[in-house]
Parts: structure tokens; C-alpha cells; sequence
């Protein structure tokens, strides 16, 4: 079977940095529900569709392909009164809100004194990867999936 819209397609991958640094990888096989549902990159799709199992795909992927520019304004000092204290370290993260009400993951960065920096960027956001999979399985999704715009497990999909 080939890959096509409302196809459920399964691979085992891996993100590289333009290093060659592993970011990303799966050791187990992951699936998405394959048709413009935002399950994956949208280059990465368009680059599968049509493939079967056993292709293999090796994309290079821009900032605006992959997480985005790295936006400075995302960037923020706050004072440390603003945390609890006993749960402030590096590497948190919190959601918070940007000007338009979106949601926006922030991880602290840097914590100085009594200021605290946060990061609403991605943590590769800015950078070119390298996409690299193999289709291990491709099948027809189910109705309830196309309608939930996402696949559901073995047992299938409880809310």
C-alpha cells in the first residue's frame, strides 16, 4: 500500500543538527495520520507521499520547515519573586501566554541574582535538520481517526 491521504503511516526516525548530532530518535516505531493534519512536517509529508514500507526519506529541513525562526521577542527577564523559589532551576519549563493569547512553552535559561531568563523559542528553533526515516508499515485509517484528526492506539482512542 502506498502512503496517501487518511493513511495511518508507521516509521522509526531520526533528527540530525547540521553537525550530524542525533537531536531526535525513535526506538520504537512511530505512526501518524498521514493527509495535512499537522502530525508532522509538512515537507516531511509532502516527501513520503506515495512512498511504501521499506522507503526510506532523508530531508533537509530549514527554520521555517522544521521549528521555526529563532524569535528574540520570545526572550524575556523576569524578576525571581515571579517563581516559586524551592522549584526554580535550569531547564524548567512553564506555559505561559504571548501577546495574542497563544500559549507559548517557556524554559528558564538562566537565573542571575534575582532575575530569571525564559525562552519561548523551541530549543532547536533557528537551526537546519536533517529529517531521516524508514516506513515500517502503512495502512488504511480508520473512520473515527480521520475524524479526530489522529491516530489511535491498538485499543483505539479514549478522550
Amino acid at each position: 500500500m502506498q502512503i496517501a491521504m487518511n493513511t495511518v503511516v508507521t516509521m522509526t526516525y531520526e533528527l540530525l543538527n547540521s553537525e550530524g548530532e542525533t537531536l531526535e530518535s525513535s526506538s520504537e516505531p512511530v505512526s501518524y495520520l498521514h493527509g495535512g493534519y499537522d502530525n508532522i512536517f509538512p515537507r516531511v509529508e509532502e516527501e513520503l507521499h506515495g512512498k511504501s514500507v521499506g522507503d526510506s526519506v532523508a530531508i533537509s529541513l530549514e527554520p521555517a520547515d522544521a521549528y521555526g525562526e529563532y524569535d528574540e521577542e520570545l526572550v524575556q527577564i523576569e524578576p525571581a519573586s515571579a517563581f516559586p523559589a524551592e522549584d526554580l532551576v535550569l531547564g524548567m519549563q512553564f506555559e505561559g501566554e504571548d501577546e495574542t493569547g497563544d500559549i507559548v512553552l517557556y524554559t528558564v535559561t538562566d537565573i542571575e541574582d534575582d532575575k530569571v531568563v525564559v525562552d519561548g523559542n523551541h530549543p532547536w528553533a533557528g537551526e537546519r535538520v536533517l529529517f531521516k526515516c524508514t516506513v515500517t508499515n502503512v495502512r488504511s485509517a480508520s473512520k473515527e481517526e480521520v475524524e479526530h484528526s489522529h491516530v489511535h492506539g491498538a485499543d483505539g482512542h479514549h478522550h
